[in-house]
């Protein structure tokens, strides 16, 4: 059981001694210090308090210490964590401050492009309460629902914000709240009750390889401006379309020592953190954009590749630029502002003229466009070959450049768009595919290379048991792994298969 009593420890230079509460704890002393001070005149020759206000305050702290003690076991605690557990399980916990603490430990984590998106969403959520104090019992349901309809006009940020406010408040919960000891510092968790709405659907980025011809072949517009925004905007979106996509960060970060021999050898931005391989590509680089490769490379006392860096702080700085670069071509171009280009209608444009014009599978232009496309295991343990993604970079550009044949999709549309309702299979497309008996999966297959879905359903059916009584009915299940399509057929055995 733990024993506190009211003492002094040492006189200060201004004559002061400060009050401490002496807490022992399994034979091992700790101190809790308070706010109040005595002189030699409160103090009796053996070192008791003789002050009564004082005694009174202590006396009512040490009553409550013994009350948080009985309510809890405490046994098992240390002196330190036991002080700890009396001066803080009651205290309320400031939401801000956490929330730094957790964006900072993000950006020390190698995470700084997450950690900007948490930063915007915790300077909102204060922003909209009106503090930069908020503490974790102001966040009820109520209110972050009300904050979350304040987002509905947005795009993106309605699903973001609350998220990243989400993961921050569950991590709260875990590390200052300890149920086995009893230790319950935020009280609830309200976002039980809470449904985060979803983000509005991708705008479509791809444009067809006509489009890419009139872009990239047409004067650019006249400015006063000694380095032209539209001719950066151009070489860069030409950069990307002729590096497999490459984005606007990690053209930024390119460094010399990742550039050899033609080829350029580097870590995806976006996700190097959560890969094992850490996204970690190599792109050639072909004759049709060494020209304007190297007409951006930097000087030999520079370690990043290209010089960007002398005229942009940082990669958004950069990528900003870019984007008002394009932009003003295609106000050139007489386009509608809805309808401008951005730097990543370029990526999106080499994802999807590869697929429908090049021939390309889906997971091809996933390896192209270093994405890990569900195989992070295995390119753990794989040394990549990266010439199948180079081929097919030098196909799109020789499809865009070096011909005139006009785009199967026409003014092509984003490759997470499907194509209208129906339930459509081409020849590329992955398919999985079960068949169903009586609630259970008989059959089952994942495949390329169908037709329709008669062909789909005819492979599933010679897996089929043959003890299934003529008569009886399957359901086979189909899903379209590209669009994410499913549908259900039924069919009876001896007349639909």
């Amino acid at each position: 059981m733990a024993t506190f009593k009211t003492i002094v420890r040492y006189k200060r230079a201004d004559g002061f001694y400060q009050v401490y509460i002496r807490v022992v704890h399994r034979t091992k002393s700790g101190y809790i210090k308070t706010d109040k001070f005595v002189t030699d005149k409160q103090i009796t020759k053996s070192g008791e308090i003789k002050d009564p206000v004082v005694n009174e305050y202590c006396s009512r702290e040490i009553l409550h210490y013994n009350d948080m003690i009985n309510r809890h076991d405490v046994s098992k605690y240390s002196v330190s964590e036991l002080i700890n557990f009396l001066l803080n399980s009651e205290a309320e916990v400031c939401f801000s401050e956490y929330a730094i603490q957790f964006i900072n430990r993000m950006e020390n984590e190698g995470h700084a492009r997450n950690a900007k998106n948490y930063r915007l969403a915790v300077n909102h959520l204060e922003r909209y309460i009106g503090t930069t104090r908020i503490m974790f019992p102001v966040l009820t349901s109520t209110v972050l629902t009300k904050w979350i309809d304040s987002l509905s006009l947005t795009n993106r940020a309605k699903e973001m914000y609350p998220t990243c406010v989400r993961q921050i408040f569950k991590k709260a919960i875990v590390e200052l709240n300890d149920e086995e000891r009893g230790v319950i510092r935020i009280k609830f968790n309200p976002w039980l009750k809470i449904s985060i709405p979803k983000s509005d659907t991708t705008v479509q980025r791809a444009i067809s390889a006509e489009a890419c011809r009139e872009f990239f072949n047409r004067p650019l517009p006249r400015t006063k401006m000694i380095s032209s925004l539209p001719e950066l905007g151009r070489d860069v979106a030409l950069l990307s379309l002729c590096l497999g996509g490459i984005n606007t960060v990690d053209i930024y970060e390119l460094k010399k020592d990742n550039y050899h021999d033609g080829i350029i050898g580097y870590k995806r931005a976006k996700t190097k953190s959560s890969r094992k391989d850490e996204a970690y590509i190599e792109m050639r680089v072909e004759p049709f954009i060494q020209s304007t490769f190297d007409k951006y490379l930097s000087d030999n006392t520079d370690e990043y590749l290209f010089n960007f860096h002398q005229r942009y702080s940082n990669s958004d700085s950069f990528n900003a630029n870019v984007n008002i670069g394009i932009r003003k071509i295609c106000a050139d171009m007489g386009m509608k502002k809805e309808d401008y280009y951005c730097y990543y209608t370029f990526r999106h444009t080499w994802a999807t003229i590869a697929q429908n014009d090049c021939d390309a599978n889906l997971y091809e232009v996933a390896f192209g466009m270093n994405h890990s496309h569900g195989l992070n295991v295995t390119r753990g343990y794989v040394k990549i070959d990266f010439s199948p993604a180079w081929e097919l970079n030098a196909r799109v550009i020789d499809f865009i450049f070096f011909s005139s044949k006009r785009s199967k999709q026409g003014k092509a549309r984003d490759l997470e768009s499907p194509a209208d309702k129906l339930f459509r299979i081409t020849k590329k497309m992955m398919i999985y595919g079960r068949a169903y008996f009586k609630g259970d999966v008989v059959a089952e297959l994942t495949d390329i290379g169908f037709s329709n879905v008669e062909e789909v359903i005819a492979k599933l059916a010679k897996k089929l048991p043959s003890d299934i009584p003529t008569g009886c009915t399957v359901q086979f299940r189909l899903l379209n792994c590209d669009s994410k399509k499913e549908v259900v057929y039924e069919r009876s055995k001896g007349k639909g298969f």
